[in-house]
């Protein structure tokens, strides 16, 4: 077994964990049971700081809730959106030892400055600026230590927490949610493997003007190590009392970013919490944090194209053949209505040819629109859901919320119309294939897509 996975490294995971949520929880159940009084501000300040400092797959839970307006209450929120670009740091001791366990005893010649302080800590690594010997400025992001044993203790929790909502909710079958999310934290933990989503991302967006990914530096950079070039930009927050047309101009550079390489290349990045991008001067944005991406075969993208088609046009047998074509399995008339409630909430602003707001919609509330069609799948027996909807749906639920932060005023019916105009599905996986190769993205990476090329 790894030694970075050990049992030993996985037994002090599951004691820091307990010793960190047990008194939470105690404090909570005494308001609950025993009607003590709570402080939720000072709660909500500690619940941050105990899951800053476990780090790892706990925090990336409250990143994501912290992302969705509403999702959590304000003193809430407010304190976990911070976990997404401002964790506790490690020292500078610990700094010291894994830096040199990666590049070397010597590794702080490699380098003509290297700040002590962390410029940014999140769930796996923290962020160093530092400046190369050849005057360049860099970011050297750095991976905490044992993170393989977090990722796998925190996974059987996971296991456990899904299969006892199983048990209680037969509406959705969890296998594949829990296979899915295991397959993407394992990669994210390489990142030699996010070099290379980086310059996969560089060369699918090199057209982009309002979009910029950073360069890897191979030379500095290992599987527990990634360095790249520093890029310059301001925390999206800082936007949201923006000029309405600042606001919008950032939308579109963000819906590029995330559907440009979706819809030309069959990729997606599945991680878009507040700490992954960066407003530019121009309103451009940086795209970061590129370690979860998601690569689809060529005819799951086309099921979306279906699925938006079928909606405009009424046409029911391209609904189920698209439902089909991304593996759902034994549907009836009933479930694919219901199934199509809740895309049609989803498709809404794609569908409607106007200026809105993304959330802007006819349907009502999409908690209750979601509760709904929850109720409806439990009545009729359930649904297991292909695993590559696990991160499209993080991805969509994600960037939903960027665009609802900055209250973005947009057609988005004919910004995604641009996209698809053109589309053929022969011509993205043979895009697909090449760039993927070009980049040297490991195969692993895109299962179902490196499976539906070897079919072709």
């Amino acid at each position: 077994m790894n030694g970075d996975s050990s049992i030993a490294g996985r037994v002090r995971r599951y004691a820091r964990v307990s010793t960190a949520m047990g008194g939470l929880a105690a404090r909570l159940a005494g308001e609950r049971y025993l009607g003590l009084p709570l402080d939720r501000a000072r709660h909500a300040s500690d619940l941050r700081q105990a899951l800053g400092g476990i780090k790892g797959p706990l925090m990336k839970v409250a990143q994501l809730l912290a992302t969705i307006p509403e999702a959590l209450p304000e003193d809430y929120a407010r304190e976990l959106v911070t976990l997404q670009a401002d964790a506790p740091a490690m020292g500078w001791s610990f700094v010291k030892r894994r830096m040199a366990s990666e590049l070397g005893p010597d590794w702080e010649k490699k380098f003509s400055r290297f700040a002590h302080e962390a410029a940014h800590a999140a769930s796996l690594g923290q962020v160093h600026r530092a400046r190369g010997r050849d005057g360049a400025e860099l970011a050297c992001k750095l991976q905490y230590p044992d993170m393989a044993s977090a990722v796998e203790a925190d996974l059987s929790q996971l296991k456990l927490v899904l299969s006892l909502y199983e048990r209680f909710d037969r509406a959705l079958s969890t296998d594949e949610i829990h296979a899915e999310i295991a397959e993407r934290l394992r990669e994210e933990l390489d990142y030699t493997r996010e070099a290379a989503h980086l310059r996969l991302y560089r060369a699918i967006l090199k057209d982009e003007e309002l979009v910029t990914v950073p360069e890897p530096v191979a030379s500095l950079s290992t599987r527990r190590l990634l360095t790249m070039n520093w890029l310059n930009g301001k925390s999206l927050l800082e936007f949201a009392a923006a000029p309405q047309e600042r606001r919008n101009a950032i939308a579109i550079a963000m819906f590029r970013a995330w559907y440009v390489p979706f819809y030309s290349y069959g990729a997606i990045h599945g991680d878009p919490h507040l700490g992954n991008y960066t407003v530019r001067a121009d309103d451009g944005i940086n795209l970061f944090d590129l370690g979860c991406i998601r690569i689809f075969p060529a005819r799951f993208v086309k099921g979306v194209i279906d699925l938006y088609r079928a909606f405009e046009t009424g046409d029911g047998e391209l609904a189920v053949s698209a439902y089909e074509n991304w593996g759902f399995k034994n549907l009836n008339r009933e479930m694919v209505a219901v199934l199509n409630r809740w895309a049609r909430f989803l498709y809404a602003p794609l569908l409607d040819d106007r200026k809105r707001e993304i959330d802007d919609d006819q349907d009502g509330n999409g908690r209750a629109v979601a509760a709904e069609v929850h109720r409806e799948v439990r009545r009729l027996g359930g649904v297991k859901p292909p695993r590559e909807f696990v991160f499209m749906d993080r991805a969509a639920v994600g960037l939903g919320s960027v665009f609802m932060h900055l209250r973005a005023s947009i057609n988005w019916h004919r910004l995604f119309n641009d996209l698809i105009e053109d589309f053929d599905v022969d011509a993205l996986a043979k895009r697909q294939a090449k760039a993927l190769r070009t980049a040297n993205v490991p195969a692993a990476v895109d299962g179902g897509a490196m499976k539906n090329r070897r079919r072709r």
